[in-house]
């Protein structure tokens, strides 16, 4: 198969014989279900070489296509001509009836045919589908009232709006818990699971869809895992909702479950978009290493290989941030030693990082050559803005972490597998394998994508995803908590035994709260003990002192953190610090400079610049992990602890909830905040802040922002005023 593939895509021109034997080999591959596969890899080459092939010849592979059932392609490719009345008129029965020019693939119009008669689905299907077209169909076809959309990350949700901005006539979009559901129209719900836990008052869900599935496993090690079950419990059991479940490279689920809930399990292999895999490691496998002359020579070929690339785009996975800094900086060094010259593209956010970051910090220089970097630390502006530079080929390289697994949206022709794990220690299995694999080309953009192993690939392994929710094989005691009582499975556990033993009252505290138990119930008993003794720790107001502080993060750190959380390079010393300064002045340029300061004084082995990248690095990382999820979710569980254990002592409780929305919102005013939601940068909202009513709803500052010019703001610089106009 290789050999044909090869002389598709090498050739000068296909000779007529040459076109017409290889159709004759492509249609006895269709007419054979195992060897199907190959026969659409064929078309696809075909495609992607279209102007080679014999133009007599051309009539042919329009069939050949059409009975594979890519009528996307069809409409995409000039060149393609149905002549029969037939195929044109099954070319029609695969129009979208609500996208205006979109056309599914025989696979998609498979799926929404199952969708249409309101049955539940599970799919696993390749990266290169086009799974989430399906979304915006099931939105688009106005069929449910209310509808959640849970995606794994702040940026995918983001995506997701401003594709669905388009029917705000229909639904509101509801991407915060302080938005009120509308009586008027329709409600989309974009959540992350932990917001779906934590919206008050949720209405009756018809429908749910998530994305990025395999996330609900309790064996892919996610701490978030035991929140999405709680999710996904509540929305099936007690809404009832309908459901679509979508993942990649997954070949089966608990057994049982889509018996229970009328749900198909959909496995298909189908893509408009084949794969090259090029082993680079076989050729130098000898001198690969992580250490030393291997060590540089392996990344002196990654450097190589991506200059010879240097005309189309490319993803380098990394294993971590620090990873992806560090081989983006060296990139750019190699670039700038063959001298290559910087791009004259103008990249806006250079001058926002300047301004607001550190005019010194090594990604300004990076872009100017074309590269970014891409991970879970970086604000979200940034990372969309890099992604937008990306797709738009003002940037060619794209160094990044696992977030790229987790449906990172790209025009990238290549992807390299440079690293073999996340993080230091955990391998990267063939599941991950194949979702980075599956980053290489994409639907209508590319035919094919190219994969360079600079590493072995994993051996091949079925994946089965658990539902622990379902299963209730091993389960926590978050998620066991949390299911109702007719669905317990083994009432006779002691596990369910030990839960059912809690009083009522605080079994019902500690359920909302979504966080460990067991930790839960050593805080109140610490805080009992202690409400005598330590009052003034426990019930404040405002912002904290120092000690205050102190004690309420000493408590979650002991006792709310999981087994297999990684913590590193913070300590709660470190944490209490930099939250306490963090509260008293809000800002981000302070924090990088006094991570700077503590890193020249503890490693005195690094340059300045080096310095400097870390330190931004890690205040990032401190900014959206710590400042924007930990430390606010504690204080808010702490909070409602307190509250209960001062109501039950009869004395006065603390409230620690205006702290915990200071530190999670960058001291933005709560009505502005959606605008961060929406990847405007809080620069840009803190300039504009006085300017708006703050009594005006959430809801209208979009509006308010549009009806009033505010985007075009004479104190706005250009980033600013981009990041604000993409949401009008």
């Amino acid at each position: 198969m290789n050999e044909i593939l090869n002389q598709i895509d090498y050739c000068e021109e296909i000779s007529c014989d040459e076109s017409f034997t290889m159709a004759k080999l492509c249609s006895r591959l269709l007419r054979n279900a195992e060897s199907e596969i190959e026969g659409r890899k064929i078309i696809i080459h075909i495609l992607d070489n279209w102007d080679k092939v014999c133009e007599d010849t051309k009539e042919i592979w329009s069939d050949l296509i059409e009975a594979v059932g890519f009528y996307p392609y069809i409409k995409k490719e000039k060149g393609i001509e149905l002549k029969s009345t037939s195929s044109k008129i099954r070319t029609e029965l695969y129009k979208s009836p609500n996208l205006e020019g979109k056309y599914f693939h025989e696979e998609q119009k498979n799926i929404l045919d199952i969708i249409k008669k309101r049955k539940s689905l599970i799919v696993s299907a390749p990266t290169s589908f086009g799974k989430s077209i399906l979304i915006e169909e099931i939105i688009s076809s106005k069929q449910y009232n209310n509808i959640v959309i849970i995606q794994p990350t702040l940026a995918l949700l983001d995506e997701t709006r401003i594709k669905l901005r388009k029917y705000q006539n229909y639904y509101k979009i509801i991407v915060r818990t302080t938005q009120k559901q509308s009586l008027d129209k329709g409600n989309i719900f974009l959540l992350t699971a932990e917001r779906v836990m934590e919206y008050k008052n949720l209405p009756k869900i018809d429908y749910f869809i998530l994305d990025e599935f395999y996330k609900i496993s309790a064996r892919r090690d996610d701490e978030r895992s035991d929140v999405l079950n709680n999710a996904i419990n509540l929305l099936i059991n007690k809404h009832k909702s309908k459901f679509y479940l979508l993942g990649p490279n997954i070949d089966g689920i608990s057994p049982g479950f889509a018996d229970k809930y009328n749900a198909d399990f959909y496995k298909t292999d189908y893509s408009l978009v084949d794969t090259k895999t090029i082993d680079y490691y076989t050729e130098y496998k000898d001198l690969y290493g992580s250490r030393g002359r291997k060590k540089e020579f392996k990344e002196q070929k990654l450097f190589e290989l991506l200059y010879e690339l240097r005309n189309e785009q490319s993803i380098i996975y990394c294993s971590s941030p620090a990873r992806a800094r560090y081989l983006s900086v060296k990139f750019k060094n190699y670039l700038k030693d063959i001298h290559m010259k910087e791009s004259s593209e103008e990249v806006s956010l250079i001058e926002w990082i300047e301004k607001n970051i550190n005019k010194n910090w090594s990604l300004i220089e990076c872009l100017k050559y074309r590269i970014g970097i891409h991970d879970g630390a970086l604000q979200k502006h940034i990372t969309s803005s890099i992604i937008k530079y990306f797709n738009s080929d003002k940037l060619k390289y794209l160094f990044c972490t696992s977030t790229i697994i987790e449906g990172v949206n790209t025009s990238s022709k290549n992807v390299i597998y440079f690293d073999q794990t996340k993080g230091k220690d955990v391998k990267i299995d063939y599941f991950d394998y194949s979702n980075i694999k599956g980053r290489a080309g994409r639907m209508m953009v590319h035919y094919i994508g190219n994969v360079y192993n600079f590493n072995p690939e994993p051996p091949i392994e079925n994946v089965i995803i658990d539902i622990p929710f379902f299963d209730q094989n091993q389960v926590s005691d978050e998620i066991l908590i949390n299911i109702d009582d007719e669905d317990i499975k083994d009432k006779n556990s002691k596990q369910y035994k030990e839960l059912e033993g809690i009083p009522n009252d605080i079994k019902q505290l500690v359920r909302k709260n979504g966080v460990s138990i067991k930790g839960q119930i050593e805080i109140m008993r610490i805080l009992e003990n202690d409400i005598k003794n330590r009052y003034n720790l426990i019930s404040w107001s405002g912002f904290p002192t120092y000690e205050q502080l102190k004690y309420v993060l000493g408590l979650a750190w002991d006792n709310l953190l999981k087994s297999s959380e990684t913590t590193r390079p913070m300590t709660l010393e470190k944490l209490i610090k930099v939250t306490f300064d963090y509260g008293n002045d809000f800002n981000i340029m302070r924090l990088v400079k006094e991570n700077f300061l503590y890193l020249k004084r503890n490693k005195k082995n690094k340059s300045d610049v080096e310095l400097l990248d870390k330190s931004i690095q890690e205040s990032f990382q401190i900014l959206k992990h710590w400042f924007q999820y930990k430390v606010p979710k504690w204080l808010s569980v702490i909070n409602h602890l307190q509250e209960f254990i001062c109501k039950k002592k009869g004395v006065k409780s603390g409230s620690y909830m205006f702290y915990a929305n200071q530190i999670e919102n960058e001291l933005i005013r709560d009505n502005l905040f959606v605008l961060y939601e929406y990847g405007v940068p809080s620069s840009a909202i803190k300039k504009i802040e006085s300017k708006i009513p703050s009594d005006i709803d959430e809801d209208k500052v979009l509006d308010y922002i549009k009806d009033n010019q505010l985007f075009n703001s004479s104190n706005l610089i250009s980033y600013e005023k981009e990041k604000l106009y993409e949401n009008i």
